[in-house]
């Protein structure tokens, strides 16, 4: 669809179409009722609103979209000529599309209406009751529509100017009573007039009590907290019973009864801080409604009489409510919604007019349609399912540390959080991250103060600690599940000394907790690039999408997307970069706006993939006896021969043939992998040591960079047995790659890629062949 460049001006006098100069000529007498032959050719869309409103972009692309229907004509009722000349002066017009807004004259445009009685987009008469709480409650009670429970305050203003309160009411500390309905706090208080956006929250005592006050946004302000905790007592209000809903609000936006495109925003409620994206605008993340919302739009849109309009749901436990019915209303910053809703304002405009008038209506683009597309064998199916199985993308490195700790203050959190009733403990809440950061902060503190580096009769060292203050410090924040501790009760002590991580020093045989803290394994912005890429390809691959530049609305799975005939079901496991990559994919498939990790809460479900993942008894046994076998394999120091390349590569695989061809000698390519790991490990102590504060991809510090590529140097070769542990090849692996990806440049080590292709070729052998090297074990 073409871009029209063409200004609309407003002069006062005048009322503005949106054609171009050469067209003019033909409409010069508008303001008549006489109409030429050459003016019956043509639909005129009349717009009379405020010109602010005119003027914001959603309006103005919507109207350069209409514009490009050919038999449609769009102008512009000046603001002189609605609110100075008398409606017999006004421009004509078939259809009439106008809104109210403070200032605007709604009455005088009814009574243009009722004289003319153009095709109204939305009706006149509903937006007076929109403007009324009160009214609002009760057309959707009519409709069947589920809202929040209310009661009604009823005041009056006397002549002496004292409010006389009409209605029962009696207020109590945590609740208060309305003709005989109890509401307890939290509860919200509403302004009848929705004209009054001073919406205040109160707050029971047993939370701290105080009231949060909503207003129109002011910056990046839309509600403060006070500690004032008394209802209003001026004017009349509604009162709601609040509804939890995780602090997100969804906005939905109707353009007639079956179509409905939503959006979820931080609720203003929450801390009133609007979220604004670099444009500076508030940032909102699509959503995809269910079937009983859908039927909720489609019910207000005609219990409103609104063919444009916009209201507020709630959703709180599985159940939709409605809030609030904002009336005209559009969405910003969205291509495809302008799209979408100028092409269906277009038809249902040529549909209810052009066979009276005349016009030859082409029938391009019919939104009805169901969406069949050609088959191989000729006929015409509608697509009923697309399922894709799809791996997380690029992560960084994953990692854990252990440590046995005796300190009290780690006992004081494991006895806090119920851990001695299961043995165990899982912390990954921001409140419990933080108390275990704060007792790495003070153990730090106290061995500085006293300078040493370990407590006397206990395990904590100040290496140990120092590395769990830094994992926990990364970020600068605990949003999200980025990092998560384990403690699990030892009553007889740590067992001997299992892996690199365990200190020299003797641990005394007594009861312990062992502190095993993890991080890493999140999707990179790399990552979230390659699933969006892949959403998108994977659109167009659908037909009709093939070849499709851009994100058209008409092609490829787009045209099934925002449509009361489609619901897309995305399941992914729990974990946190599977879960985002997913929404990633989304984005790109459904050509979305936003960030990714509200797409995630609204759109990817948790699915329980355990049974996939874990193995039983058996394949455990199994699995464990090729993996000995493939290590006795790789573990002879000799160039592979024919009976290698049948016992490790039977199925003749061309990717492990080709690695074996470049290993030859498998011990060689170890010991060439271990001497690049410690070259890197000597080249990150020389950037320390140069005192070297910047940090790395994803906030890495230079530390916990030398800290990673130490355990895998210690992990992959035993000294004492002279033995390669092969099975730490694809931790190797992960970690070359995601630095010659994210930290080339700041690590400048010169045989990065040599590790990276030797670890590779290792790992394309160890990975798959741990599973079975033969088609029958594989199974």
């Amino acid at each position: 669809m073409s871009e029209h460049n063409a200004e609309i001006q407003a002069d006062g006098d005048c009322d503005e179409s949106m054609k171009d100069d050469d067209n003019e000529d033909l409409f010069d007498d508008l303001n008549t009722m006489n109409e030429s032959e050459e003016d019956r050719r043509f639909i005129t869309v009349g717009v009379c609103a405020q010109w602010k409103k005119i003027k914001a972009k959603p309006m103005e692309e919507i109207l350069n979209r209409l514009e490009q229907f050919e038999f449609l004509r769009i102008i512009v009722f000046s603001e002189a000529t609605i609110h100075e000349k008398p409606i017999q002066e006004w421009p004509f017009c078939h259809v009439l599309i106008s809104f109210h807004s403070k200032g605007f004259p709604l009455a005088k445009t009814q009574e243009y209406a009722r004289l003319y009685q153009p095709f109204l987009i939305n009706d006149l008469e509903k937006q007076w009751y929109i403007m009324d709480r009160i009214k609002v409650h009760e057309i959707l009670e009519d409709a069947g529509i589920a809202q929040p429970r209310y009661g009604v305050l009823r005041r009056k203003l006397n002549a002496d100017g004292v409010w006389a309160t009409l209605s029962h009411v009696v207020e109590q500390d945590d609740h208060i009573e309305i003709d005989g309905e109890i509401f307890h706090k939290p509860f919200v208080e509403k302004p009848v007039s929705a004209e009054n956006h001073d919406v205040y929250i109160y707050f029971p005592s047993s939370a701290g009590g105080g009231s949060q006050r909503l207003f129109r946004k002011i910056g990046s302000r839309s509600s403060v907290y006070t500690s004032e905790n008394c209802i209003r007592k001026d004017d009349s209000y509604i009162y709601e019973e609040f509804m939890p809903t995780d602090g997100t609000d969804v906005k939905v936006y109707t353009v007639g009864a079956e179509y409905a495109h939503a959006e979820a925003r931080k609720s203003p409620g929450l801390d009133g801080k609007v979220e604004r994206d670099e444009f500076g605008k508030e940032v909102r993340y699509p959503v995809i409604l269910r079937a009983d919302e859908k039927l909720i739009a489609m019910k207000i849109c005609l219990a409103f009489k609104q063919t444009v309009c916009g209201f507020d749901l709630l959703r709180v436990e599985g159940k939709s409510f409605v809030c609030d019915v904002n009336g005209f209303s559009f969405v910003k910053n969205s291509t495809k919604y302008y799209d979408d809703c100028a092409s269906i304002l277009g038809h249902m405009i040529m549909r209810e007019l052009a066979p009276t008038l005349s016009i030859p209506y082409p029938l391009a683009y019919q939104p009805e349609d169901p969406p069949f597309v050609p088959t191989a064998f000729g006929t015409r199916m509608e697509l009923r399912c697309v399922i894709a199985v799809i791996r997380h993308g690029d992560r960084t490195p994953k990692q854990k540390m252990k440590m046995i700790v005796l300190h009290p203050l780690f006992f004081q959190l494991f006895e806090k959080y119920n851990g001695p009733k299961n043995g165990h403990l899982k912390l990954k809440h921001p409140g419990q991250l933080q108390e275990v950061l704060d007792i790495a902060r003070t153990l730090l503190k106290e061995l500085d103060d006293n300078r040493i580096t370990k407590f006397p009769n206990s395990s904590e060292t100040k290496g140990k600690l120092l590395q769990l203050k830094q994992v926990l410090e990364l970020y600068g924040h605990f949003s999200g599940i980025n990092r998560k501790i384990q403690l699990k009760y030892l009553s007889k002590g740590p067992a001997k000394k299992s892996s690199s991580e365990d200190e020299d020093e003797d641990i005394p045989s007594q009861p312990s907790l062992l502190l095993v803290v993890k991080w890493g394994g999140q999707l990179t912005q790399t990552g979230k690039n390659q699933a969006e890429a892949l959403g998108k390809a994977f659109r167009k691959m659908y037909p009709g999408g093939q070849n499709a530049s851009g994100d058209r609305p008409d092609v490829g799975l787009l045209r099934l997307h925002s449509t009361f005939r489609h619901d897309l079901k995305i399941y992914a496991s729990d974990e946190g970069r599977v879960q985002m990559t997913a929404a990633a994919f989304a984005k790109g498939l459904l050509a979305l706006d936003g960030e990714l990790a509200p797409i995630l809460v609204q759109m990817v479900k948790s699915a329980n993939t355990n049974g996939l993942l874990d193995n039983d008894a058996d394949s455990t046994k199994e699995q464990e006896k090729l993996k000995q076998t493939l290590h006795e394999l790789l573990a002879k120091d000799r160039q592979f021969t024919q009976e290698d390349y049948d016992t490790i590569a039977p199925t003749r695989s061309r990717a492990i043939v080709t690695s074996m061809d470049f290993i030859k000698n498998p011990v060689v390519i170890c010991r060439k992998i271990f001497e690049y790991i410690h070259e890197m490990t000597v080249l990150i102590r020389t950037h320390l040591l140069k005192g070297e504060t910047d940090t790395l991809y994803h906030t890495e510090t230079w530390d916990l960079c030398l800290r990673r590529w130490l355990k895998l140097e210690k992990d992959f070769y035993n000294v004492q047995k002279d033995k390669f542990n092969i099975s730490k090849v694809p931790d190797i692996y992960d970690s070359i790659k995601y630095d010659l990806l994210h930290n080339k440049n700041s690590l400048e080590f010169p045989h990065a890629e040599d590790l990276y292709v030797c670890s590779k070729a290792l790992g394309d052998i160890v990975v798959p062949q741990e599973y079975g090297m033969t088609i029958e074990e594989k199974l």
